[in-house]
């Protein structure tokens, strides 16, 4: 790849494709430790775990520490996007439907299910905590038991959640009415959030105690009061 010119980059959930003239592209999956760094003239040596450089003759790209760094044929690249679900961040007509089908088919809580990129490609465990609360569904429901119209709920607000994080390069989810304040540019770190992190402090809805668990590995937060079963759900929050 060395001397190839960037002709364009796609991005799919967590997936990054930067194609190149000479048709291939470089995948990039950045995991729990992969980060960009941008640096400038005179560039530094190489990170021992860097993966890929980008560079033009004043700036430079430097990835490092990524869970995926491969170079892939044009089919390649479309095998693994036709692995990928939905993407809330370039939403095409029948999103929510095919996130519906893919939870129908799953048994594994749906706080499981909305890691899974190939059922929706693109959260990560931020939002999922947030989007749970914001539909009111127990992070251990199974996920085929989660009504249609609450997934396509689960799948407007993601839309509507990752398209604003996107604008203001940070994630917040709170109405700023519920802590007093008048738009969202006023939140402070701590009121940003309803259920991440929170675990021990009072639920903003309910003032119930927000609590944690593990699924797979991996830590939820939830109100017990807020989030109930499907047969109980109200989503006016």
């Amino acid at each position: 790849m060395d001397g190839q010119m960037v002709t364009a980059i796609e991005a799919r959930g967590k997936h990054l494709f930067y194609q190149f003239a000479n048709e291939l592209s470089v995948h990039v999956h950045l995991g729990l430790f992969g980060k960009f760094r941008i640096q400038r003239q005179p560039f530094p040596e190489p990170s021992r775990n860097a993966r890929l450089l980008l560079s033009t003759d004043s700036d430079r790209i430097h990835l490092a520490g990524p869970t995926t760094c491969q170079v892939l044929e044009p089919d390649e690249v479309e095998a693994v996007l036709a692995r990928l679900g939905p993407d809330p961040l370039a939403p095409t007509d029948g999103g929510a439907e095919q996130l519906s089908k893919a939870l129908a088919r799953r048994s594994v809580p749906i706080g499981r299910a909305l890691l899974d990129q190939r059922a929706i490609a693109g959260l990560g465990n931020v939002y999922r905590s947030e989007l749970l609360f914001m539909v009111g569904l127990d992070p251990f429901t199974p996920s085929s038991k989660v009504p249609p119209e609450v997934v396509t709920q689960i799948w407007d607000l993601s839309v509507t959640e990752l398209r604003a994080g996107e604008r203001s390069g940070r994630i917040v989810t709170v109405d700023p009415g519920k802590v007093g304040k008048a738009s969202r540019s006023k939140l402070t770190r701590t009121e940003r959030l309803y259920a991440y992190k929170r675990h021990g402090q009072a639920c903003r809805s309910c003032e119930d105690t927000i609590v944690t668990a593990e699924i797979d590995d991996r830590s939820i937060w939830w109100c017990p009061t807020c989030q109930t079963s499907p047969e109980s759900l109200s989503v006016d929050r």
